[in-house]
């Protein structure tokens, strides 16, 4: 008879990594003020130096804890006792695969906040760390045929072989979940927050789908969720207001990958992409910045009052003239729509026009007014969860109308 433990030995691990995430933090914070990788928090009084990057103890704990948890899955307990190696070598090679894309993308994100890369190296490195997925994914699994929505059937058919396409896809899907979280970020526990709303909602659609035709993938899925969870919670506890770290770039890049790493070889990718409607939008708002249509100042952060204590939405200034063709028509369509704060006419000598930052954050503060930024963080952690349950919505009933 075998006995199922490898979930149990990983919820173990999962709460090791929590206990080492929160213990380590405060013991290296002082090695990356001394190595200059620390930054002060715009949004606070106080001028103390907080150190950055700690995403790193984050991800180096996580993948302590999966490399101690490789041989579980594949050790199977005989009835006498025993135990024998009886390693699926295909289900094996994309564990160590995804391990390789997890490792190199929180050494490539590290390298990111040592050297602060610009932003064509932030597209370049997920896709980068993305080819060990991509390879595992051709050699053991090769399949890219998707199922065709039931509307559109009589013109397509049932399914369709995507072929290069759909490696093209998931590369790009690499790219946007590391880079997602990174653009919605800048105000305390936001980056972590996120990724545990995430993760969370991964784990229940796990959970949901652990008896159902393809179990193996999402047990395999729960194999990384869970300990991430535990390492993600644990670097949220120094970083939620007011907070002692800064998690970097590192963190970003490591959550993103691994969400794409589960979503990928755990065949929910389309689901994956539909927790991650925040994310979406705040992406779609910030084209014109992120495409330099409209001038992208370096930081975009929610701007403090110090007299008030509260944040409210930072703003951009620049001339009409340095803004690329579609720039103003696209401000002009948004201002119409009630999308963006614009005023202009304000320099003496020339016309100037000033917007705020295109970020979801600056969006809110434009709704709600200036608040504190804890308040700030716990909407968009609010709204976060509001739209993994829209997800699930969609999942479970709305996709019932599309496929079979």
């Amino acid at each position: 008879m075998v006995t199922d433990y490898p979930l149990a030995i990983d919820v173990a691990l999962s709460c090791v990594g929590f206990w080492l995430t929160v213990k380590l933090i405060p013991s290296f914070a002082g090695n990356f003020i001394s190595a200059n990788l620390y930054g002060r928090d715009m949004s606070k009084i106080s001028n103390k130096k907080v150190p950055e990057a700690l995403g790193v103890v984050c991800g180096a704990t996580f993948l302590v804890c999966m490399f101690f948890f490789i041989p579980v899955p594949f050790v199977s307990q005989r009835s006498d006792g025993t135990n024998l190696l009886d390693f699926d070598h295909r289900e094996f090679i994309q564990f160590i695969g995804a391990l390789l894309s997890i490792c190199c993308m929180v050494f490539l994100g590290f390298a990111d906040d040592v050297l602060n890369l610009k932003w064509r190296h932030k597209l370049t490195l997920p896709t980068v760390a993305s080819l060990p997925l991509l390879m595992v994914y051709y050699t053991n699994i090769g399949n890219t045929t998707i199922i065709v929505p039931k509307p559109l059937r009589d013109l397509i058919g049932f399914d369709l072989n995507l072929g290069l396409l759909y490696y093209l896809y998931m590369g790009m899907l690499a790219v946007f979940c590391t880079n997602a979280i990174n653009i919605l970020s800048g105000i305390n526990g936001l980056e972590a927050g996120q990724s545990v709303v995430i993760c969370l909602s991964i784990i229940a659609h796990n959970l949901i789908e652990l008896n159902g035709p393809v179990s193996s993938y999402h047990k395999f899925s729960l194999y990384f969720m869970l300990p991430f969870l535990g390492t993600a919670l644990g670097l949220l506890y120094h970083n939620w207001y007011p907070s002692d770290v800064f998690v970097g770039d590192t963190f970003c890049y490591f959550a993103g990958m691994t969400f794409a790493v589960v979503g990928i070889l755990g065949h929910f990718s389309k689901m994956l992409i539909v927790f991650f409607i925040p994310q979406t939008v705040n992406f779609l708002y910030s084209v014109p910045q992120l495409f330099r249509f409209i001038p992208c100042p370096r930081h975009r952060l929610p701007k403090f009052n110090p007299k008030t204590g509260l944040v409210g939405m930072s703003k951009a200034r620049f001339k009409s003239s340095e803004t690329k063709f579609p720039g103003l028509l696209i401000l002009w369509l948004a201002e119409k729509l009630g999308l963006v704060y614009v005023e202009q006419n304000l320099g003496e000598d020339e016309e100037y026009i000033e917007c705020n930052n295109l970020t979801l954050i600056n969006f809110l503060l434009k709704i709600f007014g200036p608040m504190h930024e804890r308040n700030l963080t716990l909407l968009l952690l609010s709204i976060q969860i509001f739209c993994s349950g829209f997800a699930f919505f969609i999942r479970y009933y709305v996709s019932t109308i599309f496929y079979d």
